[in-house]
């Protein structure tokens, strides 16, 4: 049997993070097909009550820190350093998140072992593993095998679906006591950002656009169609950035990372900036003027056309088929 494979568990204020389903998943694929034990741990301050929540792992490690809330990441990669010894595991999964950034970079100097990161798929190997990893934003994928299934991946959100990281089964828990560091920060409260007018990642139909929409005057033929939809209007960042529409409405790899039902891309080229954040989306429709634009590779459905023609008539066939 080959060396373990152990999930780092993310969560925040009392819940587990998508990522979290995301990574087991994708490590009870793994696991399985290297013939090893898919382990997972949790770290922090209460969270033995989300140990249930992972039965897909074979065995739950739970390492309660009731004075760590969110515990800074060097202390964390000590914790799962000593962990990966204790377990016998070899490769840690990792969260590409900014609220686990940093742990991944230090369990892999910890350990001794390769740190790759941008992880977007694993598979095994003639007994090793191989990660594509995606450099420049996508731009460019590159596999990096390790050879002997040993080092930290650091899974970037959304390469799995979470769901195929839940399960009904009862999970095998075991409570810790690892030695930790003393914290060099502490955690002090959490400061709730002000609220936009729309959250976009709650909505499921989004009407996005880019700058094709020409002018400001033309969003509101979005705002038509996202009306009869029921849905919310977004953009890719040049509109942002020319300030028609706020921040808070912004897809992409500097903005909102959405998957709703719905995604309507209207005069959006499909940089990979934009493509990271709405990738997930059930269904994807895009209308561009250019044959030869990035969006209708990955789009289910695409117009080659005028926005501004082809707006104000779906509205119009939308309402007469609602009647």
């Amino acid at each position: 049997m080959a060396n373990g494979v152990l999930i780092l568990a993310e969560h925040l204020r009392g819940e587990l993070s998508d990522i979290t389903y995301e990574m087991l998943g994708a490590g009870r694929k793994l696991a399985d097909a290297l013939g090893s034990p898919l382990h997972a741990v949790l770290i922090g301050r209460g969270v033995g009550a989300l140990a249930p929540k992972l039965g897909l792992a074979d065995k739950v490690f739970v390492i309660e820190k009731p004075d760590l809330e969110v515990p800074p990441a060097k202390l964390v990669a000590g914790a799962v350093h000593h962990l990966m010894q204790k377990a016998q595991d070899g490769l840690v999964l990792v969260a590409g998140t900014n609220l686990s950034m940093g742990v991944g970079t230090a369990l892999g100097e910890r350990a001794g072992v390769p740190f790759v990161n941008f992880g977007r798929e694993m598979k095994a190997a003639d007994g090793g593993v191989v990660v594509t990893s995606q450099l420049f934003g996508g731009k460019i994928l590159s596999d990096v095998r390790l050879a002997d299934a040993r080092g930290v991946v650091c899974v970037y959100p959304g390469s799995s679906p979470a769901d195929a990281g839940k399960s009904d089964k009862a999970a095998v828990v075991e409570t810790l006591d690892v030695p930790v560091e003393a914290p060099d920060v502490a955690f002090k409260r959490f400061i709730e950002p002000e609220a936009g007018d729309v959250d976009i990642t709650k909505q499921d139909a989004l009407i996005a656009i880019g700058r094709g929409i020409q002018t400001q005057d033309n969003i509101e033929l979005a705002q038509e169609l996202a009306d009869v939809l029921g849905g919310a209007v977004c953009g890719s960042r040049p509109v942002v950035d020319q300030g028609w529409l706020p921040l808070t409405r912004q897809v992409g790899k500097s903005g909102m990372t959405v998957k709703p039902r719905l995604y309507m891309a209207f005069g959006i080229s499909g940089a990979p900036e934009h493509w990271e954040g709405m990738q997930n989306s059930k269904l994807i429709v895009a209308v561009n003027t250019d044959a030869n634009a990035p969006i209708f590779d990955f789009a289910h459905y695409g117009v080659c056309g005028d926005l501004l023609e082809i707006l104000p008539a779906l509205v119009e066939k939308i309402k007469a088929r609602k009647g």
